[in-house]
């Protein structure tokens, strides 16, 4: 089925193919792997009395009242009844006649989400099945797009529905879609290539043997396929409970077969890898001894294993992918510059990129402050960079003078040439695109040989989960901090305690500690963010006159910002007001107290970096969380684990429960690993079941290997290349 065009199906037209298209679907197989992303349980009845605020329920009631209300937003609000409970049907567009067709005694059964509405529990432009009549969304009753049938209840009339969506007794899949394609039109084409595939099973080939699957208990492939677009309609409680969880064997055989298609092409990766080419980069030792002796402290026992294993990599003639995963505070940035001074020990330069202008800046301080005293010329490329000063530092990089280069998107442009370029290190990787990656590796090619890569991490990744989405490197893990780090009390205290907590900030100061305030929005917008910082830095000057207060955020200009951290650093500000910009890289001994605004706009990874910054001395530290309440369930929990739990690991591994692989690790933006059913957290048994069996699959069934591949990543294994 992977060779039969949609356009094959009844009513795919261009304009239909077109919008399929948008979402990868160009053959009858890509849209029988186009799965639900959930389902709507339109089963079962739930009594109104046990309404549940944002869950998706099908209800029945009687119509006691229909009015409509003059506010700030005119709506049409209709009170059903149950004999045990009420709810109220909220619509913002309808008709006169619409009004009139809501006589109360008329029974209606009504599907959608419950909210908390300002009096009493609602739903807000339900779909509507009156007993008498079905009612298709009254547009009233509805404000989304609807074509054919669909259209006299997008003009406000009411019309029969060509079908009952609850009578069915059937779970309702939901599908990813797109502008312009309906969950209707989606599950009728969905009908017609399982009616194809029901005709001629095998015109979809299984590529993994019985042998693979059988003793894990899973399903065929095409029984899997046919339950999970249609479950079956006398579905039990417990089969309902499963699919909704994602916990039913059909399920568990499609992540199966989509985590061994992405071990196959880690593993291929891997193979092609070993046969290219990179620089062999043995050093002297001189520069890493000289640095030994001058820093203040001894390394780590896991910063000294990792300085090891990378060593090691960088004397091979293949080229090191190797991942640093290290919690905050760890020392990653350390065990890079050793990294770093092997390169140029060998004659090679080093490129260090990091996504931010305020990260790379901060890498710039950390090196120069360890290799200048080496007389290691070191340069600085970033977006700010014009003109002649741009030109001779372009200049520097290309001659060779300038032996280690930090910079941010800047370097990926193409004037920038390096002469021998040995080692690119990524900071933070899952915020770069796959092609921005590829671009600096390719910069450094020469004569056949491509540089080393070494990537690093914030966000802890659990090894488990990083084996799964990062087959392809080799792993090194700082499982250690350094010695003298004192834990961080976390306090969370509603903001209606800002006097108190303001008063805390200027105890400790005055005590001779300095302090962080972070103000955060939950508008992605610097403009926003640094209005804010503007706000708390003028409301807090005024009330704590006697403090050195210092402004940062991501719309100060570098060089105005760079004072300011210094003073900060240097001891002679007492407190420092800021957006998240300071969430990596800052390092204030000094620094016990960080304020974090509104920690519930936050992710617990970020939340976790942004505590980072204090307890970096041998001083009790503090980190309050200033929370505006109500809370949601979500935020509480996430609050909760931050006060429990001081393990970056522990925190990614309960973030990474909470909101899955692809959002913690950001690889919907980065182009790398994106799973499109499986959770490689979730699915840990199963992710361990495809490593054995990719091995099998390549001994056994190699002309498997290259269909599978496809099937579920078309063409995106290009990840692997950067």
């Amino acid at each position: 089925m992977d060779q039969i065009p949609v356009e094959q199906l009844k009513g795919v037209g261009p304009r239909i193919s077109e919008r399929l298209q948008r979402l990868g679907i160009l053959t009858l197989q890509d849209l029988l792997f186009h799965l639900p992303l959930r389902y709507q349980d339109r089963t079962r009845l739930q009594p109104l009395a046990d309404l549940v605020v944002n869950e998706e329920v099908l209800v029945e009631g009687e119509v006691v009242d229909a009015q409509i209300a003059q506010g700030r937003r005119r709506s049409l609000k209709i009170r059903i009844e149950d004999g045990r409970g009420a709810l109220l049907l909220r619509f913002f567009y309808f008709t006169r006649a619409q009004v009139e067709a809501m006589r109360p005694g008329q029974r209606l059964r009504c599907f959608g989400e419950v909210r908390q509405g300002p009096q009493m529990l609602e739903m807000v432009h339900p779909e509507l099945q009156s007993l008498e009549r079905v009612v298709d969304r009254v547009n009233g009753l509805a404000s989304c797009s609807v074509t054919g049938s669909e259209a006299n209840s997008a003009t406000g009339q009411l019309a029969a529905a060509p079908a009952n969506p609850e009578s069915s007794g059937r779970l309702t899949p939901i599908y990813p879609a797109t502008e312009g394609l309906q969950q209707i039109s989606l599950r009728a084409l969905t009908d017609q290539a399982l009616d194809w595939l029901q005709r001629d099973p095998s015109a979809l080939k299984d590529w993994i043997p019985t042998s693979l699957t059988a003793p894990l208990q899973l399903p065929a492939l095409v029984d899997a396929l046919f339950l999970l677009h249609r479950p079956p309609a006398d579905a039990g409680a417990e089969l309902t409970t499963s699919l909704l969880d994602r916990s039913h064997p059909a399920f568990l055989r499609l992540a199966f077969d989509e985590m061994l298609a992405h071990q196959l092409a880690l593993r291929r990766l891997r193979r092609a890898r070993s046969a290219q080419l990179a620089p062999v980069l043995l050093g002297d030792m001189t520069l890493r001894e000289r640095l030994r002796a001058q820093l203040p402290f001894q390394l780590t026992g896991a910063q000294q294993r990792v300085v090891d294993e990378i060593a090691a990599d960088l004397e091979q003639p293949q080229p090191m992918m190797r991942l640093l995963l290290g919690d905050v505070g760890s020392g990653k940035t350390l065990v890079a510059a050793m990294a770093a001074l092997q390169v140029i020990e060998a004659g090679h330069q080093v490129a260090l990129m990091a996504p931010t202008e305020l990260l790379s800046e901060q890498h710039l301080q950390s090196l120069q402050q360890w290799l200048e005293p080496l007389q290691i010329e070191l340069a600085w490329l970033s977006g700010r960079h014009s003109g002649s000063e741009r030109a001779l530092i372009l200049e520097r990089i290309a001659s060779g003078q300038a032996r280690f280069v930090i910079g941010t998107h800047a370097l990926f442009q193409a004037e920038v040439r390096f002469a021998e370029l040995g080692l690119v290190i990524i900071d933070e990787q899952h915020r770069f695109g796959v092609h921005q990656r590829l671009s600096l590796r390719e910069k450094g090619e020469r004569e056949g040989r491509i540089p080393h890569q070494l990537i690093m991490t914030a966000t802890p990744i659990p090894r488990s989960l990083a084996m799964s989405v990062y087959g392809d490197l080799d792993l090194s893990e700082i499982d250690e901090l350094p010695p003298g780090r004192r834990p961080i009390t976390t306090v969370a205290v509603p903001d209606s305690r800002r006097d108190e907590v303001i008063e805390r900030v200027h105890a400790g100061c005055r005590a001779g500690r300095q302090a962080y305030w972070v103000c955060t929005l939950v508008e992605e917008s610097d403009a926003l963010q640094a209005q804010a910082a503007e706000d708390a830095a003028a409301d807090l000057r005024e009330r704590l006159p006697a403090l050195r207060i210092g402004l940062v955020h991501g719309r100060i200009k570098a060089q105005e910002r760079a004072p300011v951290m210094a003073a900060f650093k240097a001891g002679e500000l007492d407190l420092l007001i800021a957006t998240t910009v300071i969430e990596v890289g800052v390092d204030v001994p000094n620094a016990s107290l960080m304020i974090i605004e509104n920690p519930e706009r936050l992710g617990l990874a970020q939340l976790h970096q942004l505590r980072g910054r204090v307890g970096r001395g041998t001083i009790d530290s503090v980190c309050l969380l200033m929370y505006h309440p109500p809370l949601t369930r979500a935020a509480r929990e996430r609050l909760d684990i931050l006060r429990r739990e001081a393990s970056g690991f522990r925190i990614a591994e309960a973030d990474l429960h909470m909101r899955g692989a692809g959002e913690v690790l950001g690889t919907r933006q980065a182009g790398a690993i994106q799973f499109r059913l499986a959770d490689p957290m979730r699915d840990s048994v199963l992710s361990l079941a495809a490593r054995r069996a990719a091995d099998r699959l390549l001994a056994d069934w190699p002309e498997h290997v290259e269909p599978l591949i496809r099937r579920w990543l078309g063409r995106r294994d290009d990840y692997g290349q950067v």
